[in-house]
């Protein structure tokens, strides 16, 4: 069985963020994206925002895994294994990514949930 379209295009971005190529990102997502980062209890929102925030990316080395990708027309829920680095310090975790998806294909939302929010708000400070 093939994957829904919302599942491949997340393999795809996710492969094209582990290469560092941003570009591909910004590709999938709506203009008025709403963006739940681990870790804060306010959303980045829109597009140009989401973008900035992701450059922080360019200082590490991200690795992203895919155990596994659920799709339908309206969401999206990947299960990923995360191992960033940054000079001699690593931090491997795991997500829960959920995503909200338009007609268009384009992430409109997205929320994460980590198994030790912690790590990864000390790691990327």
């Amino acid at each position: 069985m093939s994957d829904h379209p919302n599942a491949a295009r997340y393999r795809q971005v996710s492969a094209a963020l582990s290469a560092g190529d941003v570009g591909g990102f910004a590709d999938v997502i709506a203009d008025d994206i709403v963006w739940w980062e681990i870790g804060s209890s306010e959303p980045v929102r829109g597009k140009d925002a989401v973008i900035e925030q992701m450059q922080f990316m360019s200082d590490y080395d991200v690795h992203v895994e895919i155990h596994d990708v659920v799709a339908n027309d309206d969401h999206l829920i990947a299960l990923v294994a995360v191992t960033a680095t940054k000079g001699d310090e690593t931090l491997e975790y795991r997500t829960a990514e959920v995503h909200h998806v338009d007609a268009d294909g384009l992430v409109t939302e997205r929320w994460a949930f980590s198994d030790d929010t912690q790590a990864i708000i000390d790691f990327f400070a």
